[in-house]
């Protein structure tokens, strides 16, 4: 099945902003606390805060190349989205936390939790974007993934509110 240009533009932002919603779950929620903690490998949090932009654009970029990659080798649906998402995303950020522990003082902590959460991310991106080339309606696919991340962002505020995961005050 050919796509057009708009059709994979559009594919493109759903599956970058999936993503969004998985890395603020993953971010502000279960690795919170590794943030936290005083390391010379992280910078303050004022300095990561003012650019997350730059962080969200890096996933713009891996979305371009998931769609890019999924439609030369012509992937299609979800199941497929999603085993090629989590072998490139684990192969890729297998082989930066491995570069990462043998060069830098970020803890195994941090690192092990990236792999996973950035495979998981991939994994999301690819099942998202294996849907829209298989065919599914990219408005009924961004309105499943707007839930996400509304689903992503309320669970990150409730976890919040009870303390289970802290929060970090900028200033």
């Amino acid at each position: 099945m050919t796509h057009t240009k708009q059709h994979l533009i559009f594919l493109t932002f759903i599956a970058w902003l999936s993503m969004l919603g998985f890395d603020f779950f993953l971010h502000a929620g279960l690795l919170a606390k590794l943030y936290l903690q005083p390391s010379p490998f992280l910078l303050p949090p004022l300095a990561s805060f003012k650019l997350i932009p730059l962080g969200y654009l890096s996933f713009l970029l891996w979305s371009v190349l998931l769609v890019w990659l999924m439609t030369r080798l012509k992937l299609a649906g979800w199941r497929q989205g999603i085993v090629f998402g989590l072998k490139l995303g684990g192969l890729t950020w297998g082989a930066f936390v491995l570069g990462l522990l043998s060069i830098s003082t970020a803890s195994f902590a941090l690192l092990f939790g990236w792999f996973i959460g950035q495979t998981l991310e991939s994994a999301i991106a690819g099942a998202v974007i294996g849907s829209g080339l298989e065919g599914t309606r990219l408005r009924r696919l961004f309105g499943v993934v707007l839930i996400f991340v509304l689903l992503s962002l309320i669970t990150v505020i409730i976890l919040q509110s009870f303390g289970i995961v802290p929060t970090t005050r900028i200033s």
